[in-house]
């Protein structure tokens, strides 16, 4: 199974851009991690469309908060129902609209928190690549 993050805006900054590659790159043994960077709204529901059988989880500060182990189950069940891929899909500085919360598959909160996008998309990294360690037995979750 693959994992897509679907983000409006690149990061822009090295620093950011240098983590979330080290995660994805982490993550080629456990869960690939594809990353997109869409230029807008428009384009991130429309890249999501494109491929239907994915379940989408947005992130979004009404979701759903989980621990580490709570989102390594999502994404183990996904698995073990045969999922190919699942989308994780980061909007712009507005969010989200309730027909796109409708839509979803999940809805993720990182944190009750505002979060910038940017931060978001490092922070969604992580815990996929952990989530993927919980799956395998790795001991990086400890």
């Amino acid at each position: 199974m693959r994992l897509r993050l679907l983000a409006v805006g690149k990061l822009k900054q090295p620093g950011l851009e240098a983590l979330v590659e080290d995660y994805r790159k982490r993550s080629r043994s456990f869960l690939p991690i594809e990353a997109l960077w869409l230029r807008d709204m428009n384009a991130l529901r429309s890249r999501a469309r494109a491929q239907p059988e994915a379940p989408k989880v947005l992130l979004d500060e009404r979701g759903e908060l989980l621990d580490s182990e709570g989102l390594a189950a999502w994404l183990g069940d996904w698995r073990d129902r045969g999922v190919r891929c699942v989308d994780f899909m980061i909007g712009d500085a507005h969010g989200f609209e309730d027909s796109d919360r409708g839509e979803a598959e999940r809805v993720l909160a990182l944190s009750r928190m505002t979060l910038p996008h940017r931060l978001a998309q490092v922070l969604l990294v992580e815990q996929l690549y952990r989530a993927g360690t919980i799956l395998a037995g790795h001991p990086y979750h400890h």
